[in-house]
């Protein structure tokens, strides 16, 4: 008769996930950015949707909209996104230290994104423009404060998965990284330049 104490997983409960667990890193971190890209998702028919019926107020409100500042956060978001997958590539090929290193160039990089976008929100509200302005500046504020509250979480991660340092747990925090690299890809030209 086999002791219980000494279960230990089987192939089997590894393949539960179905195609989740071919996927780099914890099946619940996948489960969580199809969560997450949903919701952004809701928000991107919603923008479509908004644009769609107030095309003047929406023309008004990319105008007032700095191209150069979303494009420099582009830059640093994608950027970080590229240090975090060296992240994971050096703690396979040469340990703990320097992925630390590119995992803390990542969480950098995503502090400047953070900085970027409080100096793009103080502009805004020096020129007396709000999340009550209009719609369009309604829907600026909930989506691109959204991700921000993301990018606030990546870093949390990136720092948690710097501390405990395995393969996994890399894997797992880069993706979650990917994510928010991702959306901004797809939010920054729908909110900044699809006129």
């Amino acid at each position: 008769m086999s002791d219980p104490m000494s279960y230990s997983p089987t192939d089997d409960s590894q393949n539960s996930w179905g195609a989740l667990s071919r996927l780099p890193g914890n099946p619940l971190m996948w489960v969580l950015i199809i969560g997450e890209l949903a919701v952004f998702g809701a928000f991107f028919i919603g923008f479509g949707v908004a644009r769609l019926l107030h095309p003047a107020m929406f023309h008004a409100g990319q105008a007032m909209l700095d191209v150069r500042l979303g494009g420099l956060n582009t830059l640093i978001l994608v950027t970080s996104g590229w240090m975090a997958a060296k992240a994971v590539q050096a703690r396979m090929a040469q340990g703990t230290a320097p992925a630390r290193r590119w995992l803390a160039g990542a969480m950098a990089l995503g502090a400047c994104f953070l900085v970027v976008k409080g100096v793009e929100y103080a502009d805004k509200a020096a020129h007396g423009i709000t999340i009550e302005t209009d719609t369009f500046f309604t829907l600026f504020y909930l989506m691109t404060g959204f991700h921000a509250m993301h990018v606030v979480m990546g870093l949390v991660v990136l720092a948690i998965v710097a501390w405990r340092n395995s393969v996994e747990n890399l894997e797992t925090g880069a993706a979650f990284w990917h994510m928010v690299d991702l959306i901004w890809l797809i939010l920054f030209p729908i909110v900044y330049l699809v006129r």
